[in-house]
């Protein structure tokens, strides 16, 4: 019985086989036979061409003919019918998008680059060129009490919290050029989620910090007559000229409006809309806070780059002013004379304190 089975199976493979070329040859098309009667209307017809492939567009690594991938039209782009409420849930592609990833990997990091790094050189050239600004004359040891203790909370709050976002910033806007070339691939994405949540989290404090900033200091960066003489001279910067000025020089007052009062209240603004996605803003509301936001960000550590040379290295007793909240009787003569004068003649709310000794130099 197996073995009858047995040759049945292989009679039905057999045959299987041997009708296989029927089978092709029955879904070839059929030649034309030739023709039996006369030409009929259709007879001068051209046979229509046969199906080609399109052709991927340069540059694109599609097989001909099987995996090109569809162009988005118009459509794509048009608002239709969803069913999940929001802004642009009703829209495929947002064109906009292209244009502000070409923007931000293009010219914002190019040349916003280029822009952080100037003001290095120039502070490099003028440090090389002047040094060091000295006090000229000799400590009296009287102490004049130039920020309060709130002031200085303030100002040291605002300015890490700023540091902090600069150096998080620019890892997340040019991390791919500075630090995936140097940690690969795996410590990129570790520093940039670190950089990122980091950046996230201190942009609060740094807009609280700047509001309260702004009210401390708004009343003493008022411009006012003789700001006109300290800017013809540029505050003697170059040329070692004493020009008198009041609590802040013309120089500082024009850093507070153009960077604490401008570009800082800027950068608070979109980076509340960047920090707070869930507010339904649209994608073109995000996209624009973004490139605002990070021209803000480069013009805005460019200009702190002179206020912290100053403020450290650049000028002798400016840093021990907000460390310590108190300036030697000299140096406030030789640096901000006109508010010397008015603390002295008991018009400001600032005192002179510390033991007696020899008048300031000019006294």
């Amino acid at each position: 019985m197996l073995k009858a089975r047995a040759r049945l199976v292989g009679a039905l493979m057999v045959g299987a086989l041997l009708a296989l070329p029927l089978a092709v040859s029955a879904q070839a098309p059929a030649s034309p036979a030739p023709p039996t009667t006369a030409p009929t209307k259709d007879a001068g017809k051209v046979p229509a061409a046969p199906y080609v492939a399109p052709k991927p567009a340069a540059g694109s690594t599609a097989v001909p003919g099987w995996n090109n991938p569809p162009a988005w039209d118009s459509a794509s782009e048009r608002p239709q019918y969803a069913s999940v409420p929001g802004v642009d849930t009703n829209r495929l592609i947002q064109g906009a998008g292209r244009e502000w990833r070409a923007f931000r990997n293009g010219p914002e990091t190019f040349y916003g680059g280029i822009l952080l790094l100037l003001p290095f050189a120039a502070l490099l050239g003028f440090y090389l060129y002047r040094g060091q600004i000295k006090v000229h004359g000799a400590p009296t040891g009287r102490k004049i009490n130039r920020f309060t203790s709130v002031d200085r909370v303030v100002h040291w709050t605002m300015a890490i919290s700023f540091v902090a976002l600069a150096l998080t910033g620019i890892v997340i806007l040019f991390g791919k050029h500075i630090v995936l070339p140097w940690l690969g691939h795996a410590g990129f994405s570790v520093v940039t989620i670190l950089a990122k949540n980091l950046h996230n989290f201190v942009g609060p404090l740094f807009i609280f910090a700047l509001v309260v900033f702004i009210i401390l200091f708004a009343k003493d960066n008022l411009p006012k007559a003789h700001d006109v003489q300290w800017l013809g001279k540029f505050g003697g910067m170059l040329s070692g000229e004493h020009v008198p000025s009041g609590k802040f020089n013309a120089g500082e007052k024009a850093l507070f409006w153009s960077l604490v009062a401008g570009l800082c209240v800027l950068l608070s603004i979109t980076g509340v809309v960047l920090n707070f996605p869930n507010w339904n803003q649209g994608r073109e509301a995000m996209q624009i806070a973004n490139v605002v936001h990070g021209v803000c960000a480069i013009f805005a550590m460019a200009m702190a780059c002179f206020h912290i040379y100053l403020g450290t290295i650049g000028m002798e007793g400016a840093y021990q002013a907000m460390k310590t909240g108190q300036v030697d009787e000299t140096w406030a003569k030789e640096h901000h004379e006109i508010w010397y004068n008015e603390v002295k003649d008991g018009k400001r709310p600032e005192k002179i304190s510390g033991v007696a000794a020899q008048p300031a130099t000019g006294d």
